[in-house]
C-alpha cells in the first residue's frame, strides 16, 4: 500500500496569519505598527484632498477630449460600436484563460459589478457614453461566463482569428469605408491615439521580432549579420530619436508629392524600436530550449520549418511571455513621447487642456487621472498575460 506524498499546509485563520507574518517578534511588531501609521496618514491626507480640495470639473468638462480628442462628435458612434463588438470577444478570452478557481471567478464578477456601478454614478456629459460603457460592462462578464460553461478550451483556436477580424473592422470604422464619412488620422488624439498606436505596434512588432531572432541564429552569414546589425542599431538608439526622424526628417527626404500619414510614421517608428528588443527576448527563449528537442524532431522526420513551427517556437514563446508583456507595457508608457513630436496622445491632449486659463493649476487632478488610466491599461494586460501563461504551462 502506497502512501500519498501530496501534502498541503492547513489554511491559517486571519489572526494566526497576522501573528505569523506581521507580529512574529517585537521588532516586526514595531515595524508593522509604524508602517500602518504612515500608510494611514498618507491615505487619510489623500482621501481628504480627493473629497474636499480637488476640483474635478476639469475632468467632467473635458471627458470626451481625454478619451477621443478631436474625433468628430457626429462620428463617435463608430467607437462605441467597435467597443461593444470587442466586449464579448474580451469576455470569451477572459473566460478561456480563466482558471478553474471558483474564488477567482467570483472576484472577476464582483469587479465587473463595481465597474458597472461606477458607470451609473459617473456624470457623463453624453448619454451614448454611458450606454456604451454599460453594454461593455454587461457583455464582458456574460461572454466570460458563457465560455466557462461551454468548455472554453475549444474557443482558444478561434480567438486569434476573431481578434484579427475585429482589429480590421475597428480600423475600417475609425477611418471610414464603404460609404462612411472619412475621418483623417489627424483627428485621432487622446486615449484613442495612445491605444491605437500602442496596439498596432505590438501586433506588428511581434512577428518581426520573431523573424529577427530566427535570423540571428541562422547559419547563413548574410541573414545573420543583417539581423545582428538591425538589432544592435535600433537597440542603441533612443525611441525619441527614431520618432523625431520619422516625423521631421522623412518628409524632408521624400519628394513633395509624397505624403505619408503622421500616425503611420509614428507606428512604424514604434514597431522598429520594439521589434529589436523583442528579437533579443525571443532569442533568449530559443536558447532555453534543450538541443535534444531538435534531435527528437529529426528522429520523427520533421524538417527545420516544422521543428520550429510545432516544437521550438511554442515553447520559446511560452517561456518569453513575461518578458514580452513587460516590453509591451513599456511601449504603452513610451507612447507619451509622441507628444514631443507634435502628436496629441493622452499626455499631449492633457497638456493642451491644462493650457486653458479656466483650468490653470489643475495639474494634480489631471495627472492623477492619467496615472489611474495607465495603471488600468497595464494591469489588465498583465492579468491577461498571466492567465495565458498559466493556461499554456503544462500541468505536472
Amino acid at each position: 500500500m502506497t502512501q500519498s506524498t501530496d501534502w498541503t499546509p492547513p489554511r491559517l485563520t486571519p489572526i494566526a496569519w497576522l501573528r505569523q507574518n506581521l507580529f512574529s517578534s517585537w521588532l516586526n511588531s514595531v515595524i508593522t505598527l509604524v508602517l500602518v501609521a504612515a500608510i494611514a496618514a498618507i491615505v487619510g491626507r489623500l482621501g481628504f484632498w480627493i473629497t474636499t480640495e480637488a476640483r474635478w470639473t476639469v475632468l467632467v468638462d473635458n471627458w470626451t477630449l481625454f478619451f477621443v480628442g478631436r474625433y468628430p462628435a457626429a462620428e463617435q458612434w463608430r467607437l462605441w460600436l467597435w467597443l461593444v463588438l470587442l466586449s464579448p470577444t474580451l469576455g470569451l478570452t477572459w473566460g478561456c484563460l480563466a482558471t478553474a478557481s471558483y474564488r477567482w471567478r467570483q472576484r472577476s464578477l464582483w469587479g465587473w459589478a463595481l465597474f458597472a456601478a461606477a458607470i451609473a454614478l459617473i456624470p457623463l456629459p453624453w448619454w451614448p457614453h454611458k450606454l456604451g460603457l454599460t453594454a461593455i460592462a454587461a457583455g464582458v462578464p456574460a461572454s466570460s461566463w458563457l465560455a466557462q460553461r461551454c468548455r472554453g478550451q475549444a474557443w482558444l483556436r478561434f480567438l486569434p482569428t476573431l481578434w484579427g477580424l475585429l482589429f480590421l473592422v475597428g480600423l475600417w470604422l475609425l477611418q471610414g469605408g464603404l460609404g462612411l464619412r472619412p475621418v483623417s488620422s489627424n483627428d485621432w488624439s487622446g486615449l484613442l491615439l495612445t491605444l491605437a498606436t500602442a496596439l498596432i505596434s505590438m501586433v506588428c512588432s511581434l512577428p518581426v521580432g520573431i523573424l529577427l531572432a530566427l535570423g540571428r541564429q541562422s547559419s547563413l552569414p548574410v541573414l545573420r549579420w543583417l539581423s545582428v546589425t538591425y538589432i544592435e542599431l535600433f537597440r542603441g538608439l533612443p525611441l525619441v530619436t527614431i520618432l523625431f526622424f520619422g516625423q521631421v526628417m522623412v518628409p524632408l527626404l521624400l519628394d513633395s508629392e509624397w505624403r505619408i500619414d503622421r500616425i503611420l510614421r509614428a507606428i512604424v517608428g514604434l514597431t522598429i524600436f520594439l521589434s529589436a528588443y523583442l528579437a533579443e527576448t525571443v532569442r533568449g527563449g530559443l536558447q532555453a530550449i534543450p538541443h535534444g528537442q531538435f534531435e527528437a524532431a529529426s528522429a520523427l522526420g520533421l524538417n527545420l520549418f516544422q521543428t520550429y513551427r510545432f516544437i521550438v517556437l511554442p515553447q520559446a514563446l511560452r517561456i518569453s511571455i513575461p518578458a514580452i508583456v513587460g516590453l509591451f507595457l513599456n511601449l504603452l508608457q513610451d507612447t507619451t513621447l509622441l507628444s514631443i513630436v507634435g502628436l496629441l496622445e493622452l499626455l499631449g491632449i492633457s497638456r493642451s487642456i491644462l493650457a486653458n486659463p479656466a483650468y490653470l493649476g489643475r495639474y494634480a487632478e489631471v495627472y492623477l487621472f492619467l496615472g489611474v488610466l495607465y495603471w488600468l491599461c497595464c494591469y489588465g494586460l498583465a492579468q491577461l498575460s498571466r492567465r495565458l501563461e498559466q493556461r499554456l504551462t503544462p500541468q505536472r
